[in-house]
């Protein structure tokens, strides 16, 4: 069931953006009055479609081979390489004897109709999921950004104001930790009144992906929430409690995402004091380390944030406005990591999925 699910979300998925593609096409040619013999999804090579019927002067169907689709533009050569209709002279409704401007946005109007799609699912993200964003304002007015170790090693201290990504002003704290940033950047930050360049590598997005954005920078320190404790295991014996929040190690606060799972580790067998907060004060748990390194938990990694920050909520403009950028932000790194294949600075074999490839990443969930 689970790879029935990955193909079916596949094939929806692909269907949406080659009709859509091709749907760009098809609506500029019959706003120049141009015919348009077909309009398939999927191919319907050697002649072989699951359906097809006809309205107007257009045949529309679905092929068998989800490669793409096509629409067959009158007195154009396409996908089918039909040169049969350019023997005769141009006639009035025929591609070929349009201005070149009109043939220019025919030919555009399929990639066209894929920005717009992104521009609309980004922003759509933004207004149903996301809902509000951190204005950068908040935090360079309130405590600033906290450093957590990759930070600290790029040169970023707690309390930096970043004011600038590569000389642009910014909006959202969450810009920080977009491609915009991660594909290297100049971060212009204000610290004790002076301001200062941050470079960020070219290649950070390697370090980021190996080592998670929560250990790059945030509003605060790391919070973990327990959400599961193992039957059994030395957190239950020792009193923790799902909704717990761990704040200290041996009296010393998590400053990093992995401090707690590296100071765990690194007390097999021992004992250790952790602080937690429950119903809002603090609790010294004592716990033993098993000999796997583990003490029997379950947690959400979260960065703490200054309750007097205000978030804005995304209205439809913003949501426009954001959703706009996030979708040509994603279109320049998908440049920018080509171009990285191209020159060899990645390989393609881990850079670029296939069919199979795409299917797992939707997952078997639907």
């Amino acid at each position: 069931m689970t790879g029935l699910i990955m193909a079916a979300q596949l094939i929806l998925g692909l269907s949406i953006l080659v009709t859509l593609h091709e749907l760009g096409h098809f609506l500029a040619a019959r706003a120049f009055g141009i015919k348009v013999e077909k309009f398939y999804l999927f191919f319907d090579a050697w002649g072989f479609k699951f359906f097809s019927f006809k309205r107007g002067d257009t045949e529309y169907g679905m092929g068998w081979l989800p490669l793409g689709g096509y629409v067959k533009i009158a007195g154009m050569i396409d996908e089918s390489l039909d040169t049969s209709a350019l023997a005769s002279e141009p006639q009035p409704w025929e591609f070929r004897s349009k201005p070149a401007w009109q043939r220019l946005i025919v030919m555009i109007s399929g990639v066209a109709m894929n920005v717009i799609l992104g521009v609309v699912i980004y922003s759509s993200i933004l207004m149903a999921y996301k809902t509000e964003f951190l204005p950068t304002s908040e935090v360079n007015k309130g405590d600033g950004i906290y450093a957590y170790k990759l930070g600290r090693e790029l040169g970023l201290q707690n309390g930096d104001k970043v004011i600038s990504i590569n000389g642009k002003p910014f909006e959202r704290f969450d810009d920080l930790l977009s491609t915009r940033v991660i594909f290297g950047a100049v971060l212009t930050v204000e610290r004790n009144g002076q301001q200062l360049e941050i470079i960020i590598p070219d290649n950070f997005y390697r370090t980021i992906n190996t080592a998670g954005p929560m250990n790059f920078i945030g509003t605060g320190i790391i919070n973990y929430d327990i959400t599961m404790v193992t039957p059994g295991e030395p957190a239950e014996k020792a009193g923790f409690k799902p909704g717990d929040k761990i704040i200290a190690i041996e009296g010393k606060p998590i400053q990093d995402a992995d401090d707690l799972k590296n100071q765990i580790s690194m007390l097999k067998g021992q004992t250790l004091i952790v602080s937690v907060e429950r119903n809002k004060q603090l609790v010294d748990l004592n716990t033993t380390v098993s000999p796997k390194g583990t003490i029997g938990i379950g947690y959400n990694a979260m960065t703490a944030q200054n309750k007097n920050y205000k978030l804005q909520p995304y209205t439809v403009a913003s949501a426009l406005k954001f959703g706009s950028s996030d979708a040509m932000e994603a279109l320049v790194s998908n440049a920018k990591g080509l171009r990285k294949i191209f020159t060899g600075e990645e390989k393609a074999t881990d850079s670029v999925q296939g069919p199979i490839g795409i299917a797992q990443i939707y997952g078997g969930k639907w």
